[in-house]
């Protein structure tokens, strides 16, 4: 994909992270954990798990809340909560985001960091699944005091980070420049740089190239994976996209380029409709100017219709969780339903659309591609040598079609759909380390 193409996702001078797209209304916290539990729970009853290991695979290895207090540049001073959870570090050191959202709380990490724990066993990294979050709004602050919230954050939970216990990424609200505030303050406490306690960093810091992209490469090699099964290709197809951020505006790029017709796109402030396909060059151009994709003037406003519902081929839900539901699941008209956020489907909604014969392409093998890089970036900084983007492009892509073919031939010989497959894979996987280790005492 052509950088001209590619935003920016540079926090400007205001705060406010123009390529992050976080829905104005996000589903309760309580439905992640439901959702992730209940995927869980099936998976340990086709694996035939006792209820002891259950709880194991349910339950987190560690998690510690904190209190940030910020200086702000008025000089009054604010109160937020942070959190880190570690859920399996069966497999290895802890991987995952840090999110910076207003509503955050334990149980949404929680959520998140299991479902890290069974994305980095279904791509079979040597990792096991955390996650981090601080409740605010970075829109509403300033460079200055973001930096100081990520360094007090830091320090309050660097006793359970590290290059070979627990390495965070960005997420949503946060970005390459938070990676270098969390590495610089966690290399000066320890005296010298140690870059692997991160990944998603700048080039200059130790990041890798490949990574700002990697996720939705990996989303779209997964939908072109799915469409090869029924003979088709990405110039076969049409797309929409929900979520115009770090995920979703990416993919939608490369959806274009490689031929697909993407019709539709959304962000926080409304969405975009154009039968045919929309001019992603001018569009990137727009968002750039304007800080969204509403008002593009060559594509119709979506208005009150669903993105979820369009009469498209291929839909991407690239936003945030809990976004396709028992009430809107039977509304979905797309054949493919490929998974770019974490959580976007509840499990009940999974059941109608498995119903309805709709593949679903689940989070934890469609968005894998920015862990993957991700432990790249890692692999690379444990041995100061870096690789060629060529290099990283092409064992993503190996990667991820393995991985894919991998829950593919689980679910046609399970005769079970591909999330069911993906977890059974992946929780087989982290219950025979656990099993191996033992437990100590």
């Amino acid at each position: 994909m052509s950088d001209t193409l590619a935003p920016t996702g540079q926090v400007d001078t205001t705060g406010r992270d123009r390529a992050s797209t976080p829905a104005p209304d996000r589903p309760a916290h309580d439905d992640a954990i439901t959702t992730a539990k209940t995927q869980l729970a099936g998976a340990v009853a086709r694996l035939g798990y006792d209820e002891g290991l259950h709880e194991m695979l349910a339950t987190p290895r560690r998690e510690i809340n904190v209190s940030i207090p910020l200086r702000r540049d008025d000089g009054s001073t604010a109160l937020f909560h942070g959190y880190r959870v570690q859920h399996n570090v069966s497999r290895g050191p802890g991987k995952g985001g840090l999110r910076y959202h207003p509503s955050v709380d334990v149980d949404e990490v929680r959520a998140l960091a299991m479902w890290m724990t069974w994305k980095c066993a279904v791509v079979e990294l040597p990792y096991g699944g955390a996650k981090g979050g601080v409740s605010i709004d970075p829109r509403q602050f300033s460079q200055a005091e973001l930096e100081r919230v990520t360094r007090r954050y830091t320090s309050e939970i660097m006793p359970m980070i590290g290059p070979a216990r627990d390495i965070m990424a960005p997420d949503v609200g946060t970005d390459a420049r938070t990676m270098a505030w969390v590495m610089d303050t966690y290399s000066v406490n320890q005296g010298y740089t140690i870059p692997g306690v991160v990944t998603g960093k700048p080039l200059e810091v130790g990041g890798s190239l490949g990574r700002a992209t990697a996720t939705s490469r990996g989303v779209v090699h997964s939908t072109r994976a799915a469409l090869r099964e029924e003979g088709l290709t990405l110039a076969d197809v049409s797309v929409a996209v929900q979520g115009f951020g770090k995920v979703g505006s990416h993919a939608a790029a490369m959806y274009a380029e490689a031929g697909a017709r993407v019709e539709s796109v959304s962000d926080q402030y409304g969405g975009l409709y154009r039968e045919g396909g929309i001019d992603m060059v001018a569009l990137f151009e727009h968002v750039a100017r304007t800080g969204s994709v509403v008002g593009f003037p060559e594509a119709d406003p979506l208005g009150d219709q669903s993105l979820l519902e369009l009469e498209v081929d291929v839909v991407v839900p690239a936003a945030v969780e809990g976004v396709l539901t028992h009430d809107n699941a039977p509304l979905v008209r797309a054949r493919w339903v490929v998974e770019g956020a974490n959580g976007p489907t509840s499990a009940r909604a999974d059941t109608i659309l498995a119903e309805r014969g709709i593949v679903v392409v689940p989070d934890i093998l469609a968005n894998a591609g920015g862990v993957i890089v991700s432990y790249f970036e890692w692999v690379q900084a444990q041995q100061a040598y870096w690789w060629t983007e060529a290099e990283i492009e092409q064992r993503l892509e190996e990667r991820m079609l393995h991985a894919y073919d991998a829950v593919a031939d689980v679910a046609r010989r399970e005769k079970i759909s591909m999330r069911d497959a993906a977890l059974m894979l992946s929780v087989r996987r982290v219950a025979e380390a656990h099993k191996i280790r033992g437990l100590y005492p």
